[in-house]
């Protein structure tokens, strides 16, 4: 007996790409501010990762640029206006605007959630492993 199986992956591996492509991003924005906390005038800088996730929920289908003739997009995975500026608690007189313990913080958490979408999508592959296996 032979079953047939369509799948779309969106289906089952839900918003977590997207998720790890966005906590990759978040995590090199926050590397950043925190390798230039001591230059002078740096501004910190980072983005809402909800927002940004939400607007991918929702974002219309792209098209793909098939030949350099096309019009690419110059936003990136996260446009240059939706990134914010920090606003610091403590103004420095150099006018940097790093806190070294905000941005640890927003690493760490950051990292964590990183790491929780890998897991999902790592249980998500063993159980297809296991239904395509018949284990």
């Amino acid at each position: 007996m032979e079953f047939a199986c369509t799948m779309k992956f969106d289906d089952v591996f839900g918003i977590h790409p997207q998720a790890l492509l966005l906590r990759q991003r978040r995590a090199e924005v926050l590397a950043s501010n925190l390798a230039n906390a001591d230059t002078p005038g740096y501004k910190a800088r980072d983005f809402d990762f909800l927002e940004m996730i939400n607007a991918q929920m929702t974002a219309p289908v792209r098209m793909k640029t098939t030949s350099t003739g096309h019009i690419q997009s110059q936003g990136g995975l996260v446009p240059s206006h939706r990134m914010g500026y920090r606003v610091p608690d403590q103004p420095t007189l150099d006018g940097n605007t790093v806190d070294t313990q905000v941005e640890h913080t927003a690493y760490a958490e950051n990292a964590l959630e990183y790491q929780a979408s890998l897991r999902f999508l790592n249980g998500k592959i063993n159980s297809l492993k296991k239904a395509i296996k018949g284990n």
